[in-house]
């Protein structure tokens, strides 16, 4: 009897084997499709459009599964809709992500300055700093960075929400010394990332925050992963973004059109930088 071999990559694979090991393709329309592919001449894909067996969104998401592009197909429920990293790769706003990913490599995330972890700022709440952080950390890992999204925000966390995660432990028992490094979840449906969601409310947020073991958490994460975001309270109303922020070393400071008020935002940046936080940049979020 021969032994089972290794799985083949799915780079290594044809479009066809993708499809039908997802579900996506029967092996009969499959043979349908290699038949017209041969006679006409077309890729398999595009026979198999021609012939209605598969939509585009299927050869999206096989083209992805070759290039090592994770996302979800639409109507997965593996983490919620406003994570729209992870199911809309071609959507206006999912490409502005890109961008702001291209900026933040360049100005923070550079190898040359073995910059690894970022806290996401704004003022108040509403201003999107969880659907900002889920969001960027998705398409970080979409790089192939190996990335861990951390929600520091222990008044009114969000991230359990978005990657739909038990909440009982996370952040608050490791810092209180009750849980270690098991709390951090890998989202398994997307490759390369992983989330500490904030655990059980604490009375002492700033208390916990401004402890060694925070600091002493990011140096020992720093040696597992490539990128590190930081969900954080809103500004205003403690002294946690900054506390976080100041141990992050650096901030991405975040707005919203018609929501933010100036004068905060200039207030935030000026106690972020009298904290030693190196502001990265600002973002302004339209929706």
């Amino acid at each position: 009897m021969n032994a089972p071999g290794k799985p083949v990559p799915d780079r290594d694979r044809s479009i066809g084997t993708i499809l039908i090991d997802a579900g996506r393709l029967s092996p009969e329309h499959a043979e349908r499709v290699l038949k017209v592919a041969r006679e006409s001449g077309l890729r398999f894909g595009d026979a198999a459009l021609q012939l209605g067996v598969i939509k585009q969104d299927d050869i999206d998401f096989a083209l992805a599964r070759q290039f090592d592009y994770t996302y979800l197909p639409l109507g997965d429920k593996s983490v919620s809709a406003e994570v729209v990293a992870a199911y809309s790769p071609g959507a206006p706003v999912v490409e502005a992500l890109r961008a702001l990913r291209t900026q933040l490599m360049l100005r923070w995330f550079d190898a040359d300055t073995k910059h690894k972890t970022l806290a996401i700022v704004s003022p108040a709440r509403g201003e999107g700093r969880s659907w900002l952080a889920a969001n960027l950390a998705v398409v970080f890992s979409q790089l192939g960075e190996r990335t861990l999204l951390i929600d520091a925000d222990m008044r009114n966390p969000r991230q359990h929400e978005l990657f739909k995660l038990d909440n009982r432990v996370g952040l608050s028992a490791m810092l209180s010394g009750r849980a270690g490094t098991e709390v951090v979840r890998r989202i398994t449906p997307l490759l390369g990332l992983s989330v500490l969601p904030a655990g059980a409310l604490p009375p002492n947020p700033s208390e916990l925050l401004a402890r060694p073991a925070f600091g002493q958490a990011l140096d020992a994460f720093s040696a597992s992963y490539d990128v590190i975001i930081i969900d954080t309270p809103d500004a205003r109303h403690s002294a946690d973004a900054q506390t976080l922020a100041s141990r992050a070393g650096g901030a991405l400071l975040l707005a919203r059109q018609n929501v933010s008020v100036l004068e905060h935002l200039r207030s935030t940046a000026e106690s972020l930088a009298s904290a030693g936080v190196t502001i990265v940049g600002s973002t302004l979020n339209e929706n």
